[in-house]
């Protein structure tokens, strides 16, 4: 029992030092950290107090996204750890943690857009090759979808890469499951600028 989580052994606001009244108990225990890293997906389960259980991810491929303004959610494979708020060292090593900021693959979202409005994120505009033919209604329905609608510049040019950003949500020690949604708006400004102060 030598993680604890108790705040016994802390000192006062004041800064003076607390007496410990009693020993460490079972309720305080804590656990080793999991580091889950990106790989093939390895699970184990703990058993925990009242016999619980929890779900330590040690490897994890894939999660499931949500593309809030699109109400779209997919699941997608993981490809890398590109920004941690609490350690770079989380960066390096591609640790999946709850907060960070991941690179996933874009594919299973470009095909839904490209079912859904009709475009084709990952081609280039000049480009002319011949497409499916679509019946009347499907092609008034396309346009009725894409009529007032435009894609932010920030994740188009994502898409044509083929990579989005995106943010773990879920705890992939505790849930074994690495799930969150993808960066868009202010949100995708603001880790853009500190992704790029990151690498100079």
């Amino acid at each position: 029992m030598g993680i604890s989580r108790d705040s016994t052994h802390k000192r006062r606001a004041t800064g003076g030092k607390r007496k410990s009244i009693r020993m460490k108990r079972k309720f305080e225990m804590g656990r080793q950290p999991a580091m889950t890293k990106v790989g093939t997906r390895s699970v184990h389960e703990v058993r925990c107090r009242g016999g619980n259980m929890k779900f330590r991810a040690m490897r994890l491929d894939a999660g499931n996204f949500a593309w809030g303004s699109e109400q779209a959610t997919r699941k997608t494979r993981l490809l890398n750890v590109v920004y941690n708020a609490s350690n770079n060292e989380l960066v390096r090593t591609n640790t999946l943690v709850k907060s960070c900021i991941v690179q996933i693959d874009a594919t299973p979202f470009r095909q839904w857009y490209k079912q859904h409005y009709g475009v084709d994120l990952a081609k280039k505009k000049d480009t002319t090759t011949e497409e499916a033919k679509k019946s009347k209604n499907v092609v008034k329905k396309l346009a009725a979808r894409s009529k007032g609608h435009k894609l932010e510049t920030a994740l188009a040019e994502q898409f044509s890469a083929g990579r989005l950003l995106a943010i773990i949500t879920s705890r992939p020690g505790q849930s074994g499951r690495a799930d969150g949604h993808i960066l868009e708006g202010p949100e995708l400004e603001f880790y853009n600028k500190k992704i790029y102060r990151r690498k100079r």
